[in-house]
């Protein structure tokens, strides 16, 4: 090998390991990228804060009514029940109200639940606000458990005008496995 060829393979190995680490590093920073561009535009049912951009909450708008619809999902073919209080709501946009889903473990073992929400139409998810949810933290079930789990929310009132109905949607995961660091299915899930 000549001393050319080998200084264009030692380039060229520099370069592809730069495209490699390159590469991973923008692996890594796709997550927290994912869940700022999410949170911002409100992609995938994400809703922004509280408060208003300059600091201040909102006003009620009186004149305007909004249909809240609530859906709920289990997945998994969890062996829970799952549902909202009500199936719908007619909310001012500014005004803060609060409705309860009911989950009921219906195993005769602990489970350990999470629920991940959703907004749509897409529109509307920048413009739904959860100030206290159930879907913040993992819920823990003792066997045969049932409770009301809350959900605070309000609607932006800069919602476009053409927006006259927004469904708030959970699904119910099972992350027993993942809360006790266990990567398969438990054998104490009796029915």
């Amino acid at each position: 090998m000549t001393q050319t060829t080998r200084r264009s393979s030692r380039r060229t190995v520099t370069v592809l390991g730069a495209v490699v680490l390159g590469m991973f590093g923008f692996g890594f920073a796709l997550v927290p990228l994912y869940d700022v561009i999410c949170e911002v535009t409100g992609l995938n049912g994400r809703s922004a804060s509280l408060v208003s951009e300059g600091g201040d909450e909102f006003e009620v708008d009186e004149n305007r009514m909004v249909t809240v619809e609530f859906v709920a999902v289990l997945n998994q073919q969890m062996d829970w029940h799952f549902r909202p209080e009500v199936s719908s709501m007619k909310v001012h946009p500014g005004k803060q109200y609060t409705m309860n889903y009911v989950a009921q473990n219906r195993r005769n073992a602990e489970v350990v639940g999470q629920a991940v929400p959703s907004v749509s139409p897409a529109t509307a998810s920048r413009h739904f606000n959860k100030t206290e949810c159930f879907c913040f933290t993992r819920q823990e079930f003792t066997p045969r458990e049932s409770r009301e789990m809350p959900v605070t929310f309000m609607v932006d009132p800069r919602l476009p005008a053409n927006v006259e109905r927004v469904t708030l949607a959970y699904t119910f995961f099972d992350v027993t496995n993942m809360a006790e660091g266990r990567n398969s299915k438990s054998d104490e899930r009796g029915g």
